[in-house]
C-alpha cells in the first residue's frame, strides 16, 4: 500500500518497503541488461530550458510541461522527457564520436489527469544510441523486447509501425504494451531521430505489470 500524505501533491507517489524493494529490483535488471548493451549511465538535470523542447517536441507535450521563470525571467520547466537532451549532447558533446550508447534512469514531469499507471511525476528508463555507426536500429529493439520481463501469462505486444507523438522522431517508431494493464498499457517507446535512436521505458507502468 502506498501512503499519502495531505499535504502531497497530485499525481506523485511516495514508495516504501515492498514496493520500493520490486522498483529496486527491476530496475538493477534494467541496468545489467543495458550496460551489456555497451551503455554508460548519464545523469540528468530535472531543471532545463523550456527553448529545449519548443523546437523538438509537439504540441501536446508542451502544453503538458510545468514551466516557470527564475528570478532572472528565463523561462524554465521540469523535465518532461529525456529524449531531447540527448539529441543536444550528440550535436554539441559527442558531434566526432560515434555509436555513443548511453542509459538514464530519469524523473519526468507532466500535468496530465492522474490514474493508475499515469502520473505527474514519474520516471523513465531511457537507452540511446547517438551518431550510429555499426550500432544498428534493429538490436536496440531487440534490447527492449528483452527488457519487458513479463511473465507469459501476461505477453506483450510489439508495434514496429508506430507513430510516435514527438516531433523530433524520423518516420514510424516502434511501442510495446502489455495488455493486462488495460487504459495505460504502452510500457516502452522508441524511434529514430537525426542524431541517432532510442526508446524509454515508463518504469512505473513495468512495476505494475510485474506486481
Amino acid at each position: 500500500m502506498e501512503p499519502r500524505l495531505e499535504q502531497q501533491a497530485r499525481g506523485t507517489r511516495i514508495l516504501i518497503g515492498k514496493d520500493a524493494a520490486i522498483r529496486r529490483e527491476i530496475l538493477s535488471y534494467l541496468i545489467e541488461d543495458a550496460e551489456s548493451y555497451g551503455c554508460q549511465e548519464i545523469i540528468l538535470p530535472s531543471i532545463e530550458p523550456v527553448d529545449i523542447y519548443i523546437d523538438k517536441a509537439g504540441n501536446e507535450i508542451l502544453k503538458q510541461m510545468y514551466t516557470f521563470p527564475d528570478k532572472k525571467g528565463r523561462l524554465l520547466c521540469l523535465r518532461p522527457e529525456a529524449t531531447a537532451t540527448c539529441q543536444l549532447l550528440a550535436d554539441e558533446v559527442f558531434s566526432r564520436d560515434n555509436d555513443v550508447k548511453l542509459w538514464y534512469e530519469t524523473r519526468c514531469y507532466r500535468y496530465e489527469r492522474p490514474q493508475a499507471g499515469r502520473y505527474r511525476e514519474f520516471v523513465q528508463f531511457g537507452v540511446e544510441v547517438l551518431n550510429p555507426k555499426e550500432t544498428t536500429y534493429e538490436s536496440l529493439v531487440e534490447l527492449a523486447k528483452r527488457m519487458i520481463m513479463v511473465g507469459e501469462e501476461d505477453g506483450y505486444e510489439l508495434d514496429k509501425s508506430a507513430v510516435r507523438g514527438l516531433d523530433y522522431y524520423v518516420g514510424d517508431g516502434f511501442e510495446i504494451s502489455i495488455p493486462s494493464l488495460g487504459a495505460q498499457k504502452q510500457v516502452c517507446g522508441g524511434g529514430k531521430y537525426k542524431q541517432g535512436f532510442g526508446f524509454a521505458i515508463g518504469l512505473d507502468r513495468l512495476v505494475l505489470a510485474e506486481t
